[in-house]
């Protein structure tokens, strides 16, 4: 790849950086960090000291090694010694000399708060954090860059990933017909048993399924007949109805992606088909130039069916592409890529993501070449919303994207003064005001949001500053 031979030529031969939240993600940056050129992560906060002392630890970092600094200059000595810094605020940490602030919370008003103190520090910002993302990411991107700093999605992450996937495509000149992620839960057909499996994976999804499908349905499962990807899709949804589709947290990448690359959104709750690897081309291509679920170009959620001794999509990234010219358009498919049976449009994927062990790149050309992995073109084009997946009663609190009482659908950026539906991760925390009926949106009438927050403040900024841009 050519970033090495970039981070060599740069001026800036280290990057140091600090990150906040020590979590699963960001204890990978962590750890990995000890084996990347350039990189250093002499810093991790957390409220949670033993987490924070763990990231190091994972490293291998010795005990007399990790020190708990409570003030700004226990952090300059612990640093000047050479040592791991572990702190619980963020404030003593800023005027030290790290380079950018790795932003990896999971909170959406920690993740302002947070952002916004390193642009005020002159610190770049790599955010983990797509909570806080998916509603206030463009306002941050315009910040950071009028500082003269950085504002950056990660690599790692399907959402910064899929940005590079869609940038990579244009800039040679690919037309991208859909662009996507895959769920991290994948069905497993077994033939032989007529049964569906679904060893799902994650927080929300703890459960193992077991499907199985009657005789006379199991050709659904096999590869896709001609013409007929509305209704395979169809009944394969619904002979699997039991099993959750599309979660709030892919939605929220798909947010993030549609706000950063202007690729829409086809429909609210998104197509998310049942899909064999070699569907995807046929399935997620364009109702005017096959049989494809699309009515344009779009982004989507997929769920990769397969069998046991075939490979998966390991929660990876995916575009559907084509060529204006047909010359190129066939070397494309004749050269290893999935085409669809019109040979309009081919698939290129990347079948896994690896969550902070990929990060360093996205910290080092902030850090050393002052760019952003992700788009210069960060806009408020989408919004993630809620809605209620059962009745609700008034004073129940509103959990994260892993709220099974909720279900999501990504709509036309919202206006906060309009008073309509809130952007999910306003509601991170809030007890609802009254009862609420099944199906319904969550809107401004059903919580009372929090006025004095940075989170708050920034995205009505960011509804008066960019307001027409999206």
């Amino acid at each position: 790849m050519i970033y090495s031979k970039l981070f060599q030529r740069a001026e800036k031969k280290e990057v140091s950086a600090a990150l906040i939240g020590a979590g699963h993600f960001g204890t990978a940056v962590v750890t990995q960090a000890f084996h990347t050129p350039f990189f250093k992560v002499p810093v991790v906060i957390d409220r949670n000291l033993e987490a924070a002392k763990n990231a190091f630890r994972h490293a291998g970092v010795g005990e007399d090694d990790i020190i708990h600094c409570r003030t700004r200059s226990q952090v300059l000595e612990a640093l000047e010694r050479g040592k791991w810094v572990v702190a619980d605020s963020l404030s003593i940490i800023m005027d030290s000399p790290v380079d950018v602030i790795i932003e990896g919370t999971g909170s959406p008003e920690a993740g302002a708060a947070n952002a916004m103190a390193a642009i005020r520090h002159g610190k770049h910002v790599a955010m983990i954090n797509k909570e806080t993302d998916s509603v206030v990411g463009p306002i941050l991107h315009r910040k950071a860059k009028e500082a003269g700093l950085v504002y950056t999605p990660v690599e790692g992450d399907q959402h910064g990933l899929l940005m590079g996937l869609v940038s990579w495509a244009h800039a040679i000149g690919l037309r991208v017909i859909s662009a996507g992620k895959a769920r991290d839960v994948e069905y497993i057909f077994r033939p032989k048993e007529g049964e569906v499996v679904c060893e799902a994976d994650g927080v929300a999804l703890k459960d193992t399924y077991r499907i199985r499908i009657p005789e006379a349905e199991r050709y659904l499962f096999g590869f896709i007949e001609p013409g007929q990807v509305r209704y395979f899709t169809s009944k394969r949804r619904e002979l699997l109805s039991e099993i959750p589709r599309v979660q709030p947290f892919d939605m929220c990448e798909m947010t993030i992606v549609a706000n950063a690359t202007g690729i829409p959104i086809d429909t609210p709750e998104l197509h998310n088909p049942i899909v064999r690897i070699a569907e995807i081309p046929q399935v997620l291509s364009l109702q005017e130039t096959g049989d494809g679920l699309l009515t344009g170009p779009a982004l989507d959620v997929v769920t990769c069916l397969r069998e046991e001794n075939e490979p998966g999509l390991g929660g990876g990234v995916f575009i559907v592409v084509s060529c204006d010219s047909d010359y190129s358009r066939e070397i494309l498919i004749n050269k290893g890529l999935l085409a669809n049976r019109e040979r309009n449009s081919a698939l290129i994927y990347r079948p896994y993501h690896l969550c902070g062990v990929e990060t360093a790149i996205s910290v080092l050309c902030a850090g050393l070449l002052g760019l952003s992995t992700g788009s210069d073109e960060y806009l408020p084009r989408y919004d993630m919303i809620r809605i209620a997946d059962r009745d609700l009663e008034a004073g129940e609190v509103i959990g994260d994207d892993h709220d099974l009482r909720f279900r999501s659908a990504i709509v036309t950026a919202v206006k906060l003064a309009e008073q309509g539906p809130v952007p999910a991760h306003f509601l991170n925390g809030l007890k609802l005001k009254r009862a609420v009926s099944k199906d319904t949106v969550i809107t401004f009438e059903h919580v009372d949001i929090p006025r004095d927050s940075v989170l708050w403040h920034l995205r009505s900024e960011q509804d008066r500053v960019l307001a027409n841009h999206g």
